[in-house]
Protein backbone atom coordinates (compact mmCIF):
# COMPACT_ATOMS: atom_id res chain seq x y z
CA UNK A 1 0.00 0.00 0.00
CA UNK A 2 1.22 3.62 -0.40
CA UNK A 3 2.02 5.57 2.58
CA UNK A 4 -0.65 8.51 1.92
CA UNK A 5 1.86 10.87 3.96
CA UNK A 6 4.12 10.70 1.81
CA UNK A 7 2.88 10.43 -1.48
CA UNK A 8 0.55 13.52 -0.17
CA UNK A 9 4.49 14.95 0.42
CA UNK A 10 5.65 14.54 -2.88
CA UNK A 11 3.05 15.92 -4.63
CA UNK A 12 3.42 19.29 -2.78
CA UNK A 13 7.25 18.45 -3.52
CA UNK A 14 6.18 18.76 -7.00
CA UNK A 15 3.87 21.94 -6.76
CA UNK A 16 0.34 19.94 -6.36
CA UNK A 17 -0.91 21.67 -3.34
CA UNK A 18 -4.84 22.86 -4.63
CA UNK A 19 -7.68 19.95 -4.36
CA UNK A 20 -10.74 20.05 -5.73
CA UNK A 21 -13.35 17.35 -6.12
CA UNK A 22 -15.70 15.04 -4.56
CA UNK A 23 -15.28 12.16 -2.13
CA UNK A 24 -15.33 8.34 -3.01
CA UNK A 25 -14.58 5.80 -0.78
CA UNK A 26 -11.44 4.53 -2.44
CA UNK A 27 -9.94 8.19 -2.51
CA UNK A 28 -11.13 8.84 0.96
CA UNK A 29 -7.33 8.84 2.55
CA UNK A 30 -5.96 10.93 -0.21
CA UNK A 31 -8.49 13.52 -0.07
CA UNK A 32 -8.35 13.15 4.08
CA UNK A 33 -4.67 13.85 3.48
CA UNK A 34 -5.57 17.08 0.91
CA UNK A 35 -7.80 18.37 3.71
CA UNK A 36 -5.24 18.62 6.16
CA UNK A 37 -2.45 19.51 4.87
CA UNK A 38 -3.27 21.73 1.45
CA UNK A 39 -5.87 23.46 0.09
CA UNK A 40 -9.26 21.66 -0.78
CA UNK A 41 -12.02 22.76 -2.04
CA UNK A 42 -15.67 20.47 -1.82
CA UNK A 43 -17.16 20.75 -5.26
CA UNK A 44 -21.00 19.87 -5.91
CA UNK A 45 -20.30 17.85 -8.97
CA UNK A 46 -16.64 16.26 -10.70
CA UNK A 47 -17.23 18.54 -13.69
CA UNK A 48 -17.48 21.79 -11.16
CA UNK A 49 -14.09 20.31 -9.79
CA UNK A 50 -12.10 20.23 -12.77
CA UNK A 51 -13.77 23.90 -13.73
CA UNK A 52 -12.38 25.00 -10.34
CA UNK A 53 -8.88 23.45 -10.65
CA UNK A 54 -9.15 24.99 -14.14
CA UNK A 55 -9.29 28.64 -12.63
CA UNK A 56 -6.86 28.18 -10.06
CA UNK A 57 -4.49 27.08 -12.79
CA UNK A 58 -5.02 30.10 -14.38
CA UNK A 59 -4.06 31.68 -11.08
CA UNK A 60 -0.81 30.18 -11.25
CA UNK A 61 -1.25 27.03 -9.20
CA UNK A 62 -1.11 23.51 -10.22
CA UNK A 63 -4.13 21.59 -9.42
CA UNK A 64 -5.33 17.90 -8.18
CA UNK A 65 -9.07 16.60 -8.80
CA UNK A 66 -10.39 13.70 -6.84
CA UNK A 67 -13.25 11.75 -8.08
CA UNK A 68 -15.10 8.27 -8.38
CA UNK A 69 -15.33 6.83 -11.71
CA UNK A 70 -18.84 7.21 -11.44
CA UNK A 71 -18.68 10.78 -11.62
CA UNK A 72 -15.84 10.97 -14.15
CA UNK A 73 -19.20 11.13 -16.45
CA UNK A 74 -20.25 14.75 -14.63
CA UNK A 75 -16.46 15.70 -16.16
CA UNK A 76 -16.31 15.19 -19.45
CA UNK A 77 -17.93 18.75 -20.74
CA UNK A 78 -14.89 20.29 -18.80
CA UNK A 79 -12.31 17.59 -19.75
CA UNK A 80 -13.02 17.52 -23.33
CA UNK A 81 -14.64 21.44 -24.13
CA UNK A 82 -12.72 23.46 -21.61
CA UNK A 83 -9.40 21.86 -20.74
CA UNK A 84 -8.63 20.70 -24.23
CA UNK A 85 -9.47 23.56 -26.33
CA UNK A 86 -7.84 26.28 -23.69
CA UNK A 87 -5.02 23.56 -23.15
CA UNK A 88 -5.63 23.75 -19.28
CA UNK A 89 -3.74 20.84 -17.78
CA UNK A 90 -4.88 18.54 -14.63
CA UNK A 91 -3.88 15.97 -12.67
CA UNK A 92 -6.72 14.13 -11.46
CA UNK A 93 -7.08 10.44 -9.51
CA UNK A 94 -10.49 8.84 -10.47
CA UNK A 95 -11.42 5.65 -8.07
CA UNK A 96 -11.70 2.36 -10.27
CA UNK A 97 -15.21 1.44 -8.70
CA UNK A 98 -16.85 -1.75 -10.34
CA UNK A 99 -12.93 -3.09 -11.47
CA UNK A 100 -13.69 -6.34 -13.41
CA UNK A 101 -13.19 -9.32 -11.22
CA UNK A 102 -13.73 -7.44 -8.35
CA UNK A 103 -17.25 -7.56 -5.82
CA UNK A 104 -18.90 -4.24 -6.36
CA UNK A 105 -22.18 -2.67 -6.44
CA UNK A 106 -24.33 -3.39 -9.34
CA UNK A 107 -24.21 0.47 -9.98
CA UNK A 108 -20.02 0.67 -10.96
CA UNK A 109 -20.39 -2.58 -13.13
CA UNK A 110 -20.45 -0.98 -16.60
CA UNK A 111 -18.95 2.36 -15.72
CA UNK A 112 -15.70 -0.34 -14.19
CA UNK A 113 -15.60 -1.80 -17.44
CA UNK A 114 -15.15 1.56 -19.46
CA UNK A 115 -13.02 3.81 -17.07
CA UNK A 116 -10.18 3.77 -18.90
CA UNK A 117 -11.63 3.61 -22.51
CA UNK A 118 -13.01 7.02 -21.46
CA UNK A 119 -10.07 8.45 -20.75
CA UNK A 120 -8.48 7.61 -23.86
CA UNK A 121 -11.47 9.00 -25.72
CA UNK A 122 -11.23 12.24 -24.14
CA UNK A 123 -7.14 11.94 -24.77
CA UNK A 124 -6.41 11.68 -21.50
CA UNK A 125 -3.16 10.10 -20.42
CA UNK A 126 -3.55 8.08 -17.72
CA UNK A 127 -2.00 5.03 -15.54
CA UNK A 128 -2.97 2.89 -13.05
CA UNK A 129 -1.42 4.66 -9.73
CA UNK A 130 1.14 1.88 -8.29
CA UNK A 131 1.02 0.60 -4.51
CA UNK A 132 4.85 0.97 -4.92
CA UNK A 133 5.75 4.07 -3.22
CA UNK A 134 8.94 4.40 -5.41
CA UNK A 135 7.35 3.44 -8.59
CA UNK A 136 4.47 6.15 -7.56
CA UNK A 137 6.96 8.72 -7.27
CA UNK A 138 8.56 7.93 -10.73
CA UNK A 139 4.63 7.78 -12.54
CA UNK A 140 4.11 11.64 -10.43
CA UNK A 141 7.18 12.69 -12.07
CA UNK A 142 5.89 12.02 -15.38
CA UNK A 143 2.64 12.62 -15.01
CA UNK A 144 4.67 16.09 -13.79
CA UNK A 145 6.44 16.37 -17.31
CA UNK A 146 2.97 15.97 -18.97
CA UNK A 147 1.35 18.74 -16.69
CA UNK A 148 3.91 21.13 -17.47
CA UNK A 149 3.24 20.69 -21.56
CA UNK A 150 -0.40 21.65 -20.80
CA UNK A 151 -1.73 18.02 -20.62
CA UNK A 152 -4.14 16.70 -18.55
CA UNK A 153 -2.65 13.07 -16.68
CA UNK A 154 -4.94 11.01 -14.59
CA UNK A 155 -4.45 8.04 -12.40
CA UNK A 156 -6.73 5.29 -11.66
CA UNK A 157 -6.96 4.11 -8.04
CA UNK A 158 -7.74 0.57 -7.35
CA UNK A 159 -9.03 -0.53 -4.19
CA UNK A 160 -6.39 -0.53 -1.27
CA UNK A 161 -3.89 1.55 -2.45
CA UNK A 162 -3.35 4.46 -0.04
CA UNK A 163 -3.23 3.43 3.70
CA UNK A 164 -5.37 5.15 6.22
CA UNK A 165 -5.52 9.11 7.27
CA UNK A 166 -7.34 9.98 9.53
CA UNK A 167 -9.49 13.44 9.10
CA UNK A 168 -7.89 15.67 11.39
CA UNK A 169 -9.65 18.98 10.50
CA UNK A 170 -12.78 19.79 8.64
CA UNK A 171 -13.19 24.01 9.28
CA UNK A 172 -16.61 25.02 8.44
CA UNK A 173 -16.91 28.87 7.78
CA UNK A 174 -19.57 30.61 9.26
CA UNK A 175 -20.74 32.77 6.34
CA UNK A 176 -23.98 34.10 5.55
CA UNK A 177 -25.59 36.71 3.86
CA UNK A 178 -25.84 40.23 4.61
CA UNK A 179 -28.23 41.81 1.89
CA UNK A 180 -30.93 41.04 -0.15
CA UNK A 181 -32.72 42.75 -2.58
CA UNK A 182 -35.17 40.91 -5.10
CA UNK A 183 -37.63 42.48 -7.59
CA UNK A 184 -39.66 45.39 -6.88
CA UNK A 185 -40.39 47.56 -10.11
CA UNK A 186 -40.76 46.61 -13.50
CA UNK A 187 -37.84 45.62 -15.87
CA UNK A 188 -35.88 47.47 -18.35
CA UNK A 189 -34.89 44.77 -20.30
CA UNK A 190 -31.20 46.00 -22.05
CA UNK A 191 -29.68 43.99 -24.87
CA UNK A 192 -27.03 42.15 -23.49
CA UNK A 193 -24.52 44.14 -25.52
CA UNK A 194 -25.99 46.94 -23.64
CA UNK A 195 -25.30 45.20 -20.39
CA UNK A 196 -22.09 44.01 -21.40
CA UNK A 197 -20.95 47.62 -21.94
CA UNK A 198 -21.68 48.89 -18.78
CA UNK A 199 -19.48 45.64 -16.89
CA UNK A 200 -16.78 46.31 -19.41
CA UNK A 201 -16.75 50.63 -18.63
CA UNK A 202 -16.52 49.67 -14.80
CA UNK A 203 -13.87 47.04 -15.04
CA UNK A 204 -10.13 48.38 -13.32
CA UNK A 205 -6.50 47.58 -14.23
CA UNK A 206 -6.97 44.67 -12.21
CA UNK A 207 -10.10 43.04 -13.41
CA UNK A 208 -10.48 39.84 -15.07
CA UNK A 209 -13.85 39.66 -16.93
CA UNK A 210 -15.26 35.94 -17.70
CA UNK A 211 -17.70 35.74 -20.38
CA UNK A 212 -19.91 32.69 -19.87
CA UNK A 213 -20.03 30.38 -23.21
CA UNK A 214 -22.40 31.18 -26.50
CA UNK A 215 -23.19 35.17 -27.40
CA UNK A 216 -22.07 36.58 -24.35
CA UNK A 217 -18.29 35.93 -25.16
CA UNK A 218 -19.09 36.56 -28.72
CA UNK A 219 -20.35 40.20 -27.41
CA UNK A 220 -17.91 40.77 -24.81
CA UNK A 221 -15.30 40.42 -28.05
CA UNK A 222 -16.93 42.97 -30.49
CA UNK A 223 -17.40 45.58 -27.38
CA UNK A 224 -13.26 44.90 -26.71
CA UNK A 225 -10.92 41.84 -27.03
CA UNK A 226 -8.45 42.06 -24.10
CA UNK A 227 -6.04 40.39 -22.22
CA UNK A 228 -7.50 40.17 -19.08
CA UNK A 229 -11.01 38.78 -21.14
CA UNK A 230 -11.34 35.13 -21.19
CA UNK A 231 -14.61 34.05 -23.46
CA UNK A 232 -15.97 30.28 -22.21
CA UNK A 233 -16.49 27.79 -25.32
CA UNK A 234 -18.37 24.98 -24.17
CA UNK A 235 -18.28 23.62 -20.61
CA UNK A 236 -21.43 25.29 -20.30
CA UNK A 237 -22.41 26.21 -16.40
CA UNK A 238 -18.50 25.89 -15.97
CA UNK A 239 -18.15 29.59 -15.82
CA UNK A 240 -18.81 30.53 -11.86
CA UNK A 241 -16.49 27.63 -10.96
CA UNK A 242 -13.76 28.49 -13.20
CA UNK A 243 -14.12 32.22 -11.45
CA UNK A 244 -14.20 30.89 -7.60
CA UNK A 245 -10.72 28.90 -8.80
CA UNK A 246 -9.09 31.88 -10.04
CA UNK A 247 -10.39 33.94 -7.08
CA UNK A 248 -9.21 31.64 -4.78
CA UNK A 249 -6.18 31.67 -5.82
CA UNK A 250 -5.82 35.40 -6.79
CA UNK A 251 -7.41 37.55 -4.25
CA UNK A 252 -5.66 40.32 -5.53
CA UNK A 253 -7.48 40.74 -8.68
CA UNK A 254 -11.11 41.51 -9.09
CA UNK A 255 -12.94 38.38 -11.06
CA UNK A 256 -16.11 39.67 -12.56
CA UNK A 257 -18.17 36.56 -13.67
CA UNK A 258 -21.02 37.20 -16.39
CA UNK A 259 -23.33 34.03 -16.54
CA UNK A 260 -26.45 33.28 -18.37
CA UNK A 261 -29.81 31.51 -17.28
CA UNK A 262 -29.35 28.48 -19.11
CA UNK A 263 -25.76 28.22 -17.92
CA UNK A 264 -26.70 28.71 -14.50
CA UNK A 265 -29.40 26.39 -14.20
CA UNK A 266 -27.29 23.49 -15.94
CA UNK A 267 -25.03 23.71 -12.94
CA UNK A 268 -26.97 25.49 -9.93
CA UNK A 269 -25.52 23.33 -7.23
CA UNK A 270 -21.87 25.90 -8.32
CA UNK A 271 -23.90 28.56 -6.34
CA UNK A 272 -23.52 26.38 -3.05
CA UNK A 273 -20.03 26.07 -3.54
CA UNK A 274 -19.37 30.03 -4.25
CA UNK A 275 -20.99 30.95 -1.18
CA UNK A 276 -19.67 28.10 1.38
CA UNK A 277 -16.14 29.32 0.28
CA UNK A 278 -17.17 32.96 0.26
CA UNK A 279 -14.69 34.57 -2.12
CA UNK A 280 -14.57 38.17 -1.63
CA UNK A 281 -13.31 39.47 -4.80
CA UNK A 282 -15.42 37.69 -6.77
CA UNK A 283 -18.63 39.22 -8.47
CA UNK A 284 -21.19 37.03 -10.36
CA UNK A 285 -23.78 38.42 -12.39
CA UNK A 286 -26.40 36.91 -14.26
CA UNK A 287 -27.70 38.40 -17.50
CA UNK A 288 -30.99 35.93 -17.40
CA UNK A 289 -32.73 36.77 -21.29
CA UNK A 290 -35.15 33.44 -20.26
CA UNK A 291 -33.65 31.80 -23.57
CA UNK A 292 -30.74 29.91 -24.92
CA UNK A 293 -30.34 32.55 -27.46
CA UNK A 294 -27.66 30.98 -29.48
CA UNK A 295 -29.27 27.73 -30.26
CA UNK A 296 -32.34 29.24 -31.94
CA UNK A 297 -33.86 31.01 -28.66
CA UNK A 298 -35.55 28.27 -27.05
CA UNK A 299 -37.31 29.12 -23.66
CA UNK A 300 -35.12 27.78 -20.54
CA UNK A 301 -37.19 28.00 -17.47
CA UNK A 302 -35.56 31.27 -15.87
CA UNK A 303 -39.10 33.07 -15.22
CA UNK A 304 -40.06 30.53 -12.44
CA UNK A 305 -36.46 30.80 -10.85
CA UNK A 306 -35.74 33.55 -8.37
CA UNK A 307 -31.86 33.61 -8.45
CA UNK A 308 -31.72 36.27 -6.09
CA UNK A 309 -32.98 34.66 -3.12
CA UNK A 310 -30.97 31.13 -4.17
CA UNK A 311 -27.85 33.10 -3.85
CA UNK A 312 -28.66 34.71 -0.56
CA UNK A 313 -29.77 31.19 0.47
CA UNK A 314 -26.72 29.79 -0.48
CA UNK A 315 -24.68 32.66 1.22
CA UNK A 316 -23.37 34.75 -1.24
CA UNK A 317 -22.69 38.29 1.15
CA UNK A 318 -24.89 40.27 -1.10
CA UNK A 319 -27.25 39.47 -3.35
CA UNK A 320 -29.68 41.49 -5.69
CA UNK A 321 -31.70 41.92 -8.58
CA UNK A 322 -31.19 44.76 -10.72
CA UNK A 323 -33.98 46.47 -12.86
CA UNK A 324 -32.12 48.90 -15.11
CA UNK A 325 -28.76 50.13 -16.33
CA UNK A 326 -28.34 52.02 -14.25
CA UNK A 327 -29.06 49.98 -11.22
CA UNK A 328 -26.56 47.91 -12.96
CA UNK A 329 -23.54 50.32 -12.89
CA UNK A 330 -24.46 51.63 -9.38
CA UNK A 331 -24.37 47.65 -7.48
CA UNK A 332 -20.74 46.95 -9.48
CA UNK A 333 -19.54 50.53 -8.12
CA UNK A 334 -20.96 49.26 -4.75
CA UNK A 335 -18.94 45.86 -5.30
CA UNK A 336 -15.84 47.54 -5.98
CA UNK A 337 -16.13 49.65 -2.66
CA UNK A 338 -17.46 47.17 -0.21
CA UNK A 339 -16.08 43.96 -1.45
CA UNK A 340 -17.69 40.55 -0.45
CA UNK A 341 -19.11 37.72 -2.36
CA UNK A 342 -21.90 39.61 -4.64
CA UNK A 343 -24.25 38.17 -6.98
CA UNK A 344 -26.61 40.06 -9.46
CA UNK A 345 -29.70 39.35 -11.12
CA UNK A 346 -30.65 41.26 -14.24
CA UNK A 347 -33.06 40.42 -16.68
CA UNK A 348 -32.33 41.52 -20.19
CA UNK A 349 -34.11 41.06 -23.52
CA UNK A 350 -33.59 38.24 -25.86
CA UNK A 351 -31.86 38.11 -29.44
CA UNK A 352 -28.44 39.81 -30.55
CA UNK A 353 -27.17 41.03 -33.96
CA UNK A 354 -27.61 39.25 -37.02
CA UNK A 355 -23.85 39.82 -37.76
CA UNK A 356 -22.65 38.73 -34.57
CA UNK A 357 -18.82 37.65 -35.30
CA UNK A 358 -16.76 35.01 -33.15
CA UNK A 359 -13.56 35.82 -31.57
CA UNK A 360 -10.68 35.48 -34.11
CA UNK A 361 -8.31 34.41 -30.97
CA UNK A 362 -7.51 31.07 -30.33
CA UNK A 363 -8.90 29.53 -26.74
CA UNK A 364 -5.23 28.28 -25.92
CA UNK A 365 -3.90 31.85 -27.14
CA UNK A 366 -6.63 33.58 -24.86
CA UNK A 367 -5.32 31.30 -21.93
CA UNK A 368 -1.52 32.46 -22.57
CA UNK A 369 -2.34 36.09 -22.47
CA UNK A 370 -4.35 35.57 -19.33
CA UNK A 371 -1.88 34.40 -17.76
CA UNK A 372 0.48 37.06 -18.50
CA UNK A 373 -2.31 39.63 -17.07
CA UNK A 374 -2.59 37.65 -14.02
CA UNK A 375 1.08 37.25 -13.46
CA UNK A 376 2.12 41.17 -13.93
CA UNK A 377 2.73 42.57 -10.79
CA UNK A 378 0.17 44.56 -9.46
Amino acid sequence: MLETNEFGTELQNLGFAFFSGVPCSLLKNLINYAINECEYVAAANEGDAVAIAAGAFLGGTKPVVLMQNSGLTNAVSPLVSLNYPFQIPVLGFVSLRGEPGVPDEPQHELMGQITTQLLDLMKVRWLYLSADLEEAKRQLRQANQCIEGNQPFFFVVRKGVFTAEPLQRQPTPTRFNRSKTLKNRADQLPTRREALAVIHSLKGSRTVLLATTGKTGRELYEIEDADNHLYMVGSMGCVSSLGLGLALTRRDLDIVVIDGDGSLLMRMGSLATNGYYGSPNMLHILLDNNAHDSTGGQRTVSNHTDFAAIAAACSYETSAYVHSLEELGAAIKEWKQRRGLTFLHMRIAAGSSEQLGRPKTKPAEVKERLQRFVQKPS
